[in-house]
């Protein structure tokens, strides 16, 4: 069966008509894999293909529920911790940890571990970090303290609402204090429901069961093997033969959806919104890409509603940065984003203005502006810059693809080392302060084009320290405006995307606003 969102309550009208089925141990799950994980180490990596694989060796302080379908502050459990509370105004909030739980080699975990794996993200200690892409996030955190081995407090500079929706993500693991972080990129080891096995370049990733897990009982698999298999036609024929139970999360778009479904007509298929979204990267501190008029004309020139026809068949969503609604917490409505240039549904009319400023700057359909627009080597990339490029000829730039290799591709964006790029950004947590400043803030190592304006940072801090949902809300819908009207970093398209699994695996529950946090694993199951 194919299936679109379900909304929570629906899901549980349906749960509890169906009949509950026994779980069975034992079986290895072969999931495909679109390409080589830079490396095992979730907190150097900004990519699925380290969190899908590598998430299961790992646990966090919190949680989103697993059995929730909208990931949200409303639906965070306990995991490492058993219990917590706010204190201090607001400002200090405080955990109680487990006491029966071991890192997979034996040794115990402790509060000394948060302590360690947080000062690490702040860069309060020479850890060796390679990236440390969400170092941002923790700008508001002033310190973590220990009171004995099962208690920790993480100290904010001012009230924070969320902090503690950021720890319960996916990109928010606990490490081990006793294990070098340069270890963790190649042998990680963690206190998760499966243990990291082997890692062969181009050919496959094996997680085992952690027997000693302290969720007694679980997980129910033996193991789980991703094979790389960057070629989608290749990985899609090998789930309809039966070699894979799962295809990589979210890379089944609606056109291949339907050649799975017809080779396959028993499988189990989500399309989903993924919370990654097609942007353009214009680097601004580039000539000629300083000026901003050229930046205006390329924004000009690009039909959003062709990217969604086109990628997706209409299942993709035009939005602004955050999330588009209903799936989305904090999306732009579409009677706002309409109004913005660009959004509106006259392409021709902003084509036309997008053609007149370049040729006012002297670029001509016979001498236009020649670039070269990086991205990454992967067919959810490719694709939308492949129509990009064509779209930009209606301006009068002359673009050629220039396709990276995954660990090449984060260099150069980490370097800055490009002119323009398409980039397709993947957001982990539907959370404002997640994305606002780890995009625009202007000391984020996310902050690809250079961004920078104060005064909208200070709308940040606004936002972030409002408690009230809807308040908050349209605070962040005038961030998201202005973002859009200063050409930040264009929004193209928000994607879905299909994952697809066999009849016979269960336990499954994707998230509706973000792909990047239900990958523990411990839930499934094979009923064969």
């Amino acid at each position: 069966m194919t299936r679109l969102f379900i909304v929570p309550a629906c899901l549980a009208l349906l749960t509890l008509a169906a009949p509950a089925l026994a779980q069975k141990a034992g079986g290895t799950l072969h999931v495909s894999h679109r390409d080589n994980p830079p490396s095992a180490s979730i907190h150097e990596e900004a990519t699925i293909s380290t969190v899908m694989p590598f998430a299961s060796l790992y646990n966090n302080l919190v949680v989103f529920d697993p059995k929730e379908k909208q990931d949200s502050a409303d639906h965070i459990v306990p995991e490492l911790a058993t219990e917590w509370a706010w204190s201090n105004g607001g400002k200090d909030l405080t955990f109680k940890l487990r006491d029966d739980v071991k890192w997979h080699d034996g040794k115990p975990f402790t509060s000394a571990d948060v302590k360690c794996t947080w000062d690490m993200l702040k860069g309060d200690v020479d850890a060796k970090v390679r990236r440390n892409p969400r170092k941002i996030w923790y700008f508001n955190l002033n310190e973590v303290t220990v009171n004995g081995p099962k208690e920790v407090t993480f100290h904010l500079g001012r009230p924070q609402p969320s902090i503690l929706t950021m720890l319960a993500g996916g990109h928010s693991p606990v490490y081990p204090c006793h294990v070098p972080v340069e270890q963790m990129r190649t042998k990680p080891i963690g206190t998760g429901p499966f243990k990291f096995d082997r890692l062969k370049q181009n050919e496959s990733i094996r997680v085992v069961r952690n027997p000693d897990y302290w969720k007694k009982g679980k997980p129910y698999l033996d193991a789980i093997e991703f094979s790389i298999i960057p070629n989608r036609a290749t990985s899609v024929l090998a789930f309809a033969s039966g070699k894979m139970d799962m295809t990589f999360t979210a890379e089944i778009t609606a056109p291949v959806l339907k050649d799975v479904k017809t080779q396959t007509p028993n499988a189990v298929c989500e399309m989903v919104p993924t919370f990654t979204f097609s942007n353009l990267l214009v680097n601004r501190d580039r000539p000629p890409f300083d000026n901003a008029q050229i930046r205006t004309a390329m924004s000009y020139a690009i039909d959003r509603s062709a990217f969604v026809q086109i990628l997706s068949q209409g299942t993709s969503k035009v939005g602004g940065i955050m999330l588009p609604p209903p799936e989305g917490r904090w999306g732009l409505p579409k009677e706002i984003l309409e109004t913005i240039p660009g959004y509106g549904p006259d392409v021709e009319k902003n084509r036309a203005e997008g053609k007149k400023i370049m040729e006012g700057l002297g670029y001509t359909a016979e001498k236009p502006l020649k670039v070269k627009i990086i991205t990454r080597n992967i067919p959810t990339y490719r694709d939308p810059t492949v129509i990009l490029i064509d779209h930009l000829k209606k301006v009068n730039i002359d673009a050629e693809l220039e396709a990276l290799e995954t660990a090449v591709w984060y260099n150069r964006l980490t370097k800055r080392d490009f002119s323009v790029g398409l980039n397709v950004q993947g957001v982990g947590i539907d959370d404002p302060d997640v994305v606002l400043y780890e995009t625009f803030a202007a000391k984020s190592d996310r902050n690809y084009t250079n961004y920078s304006n104060p005064e909208i940072e200070k709308l940040f801090e606004a936002q972030s320290q409002t408690a009230d949902y809807e308040a908050r809300r349209k605070l962040v819908w005038e961030i998201d405006r202005q973002l859009q009207l200063d050409g930040a970093r264009p929004v193209i398209v928000h994607d879905w995307g299909g994952t697809c699994w066999q009849p016979y695996v269960k336990g499954v529950n994707l998230a509706v606003n973000s792909i990047y946090n239900h990958w523990r694993f411990e839930d499934v199951w094979l009923d064969k």
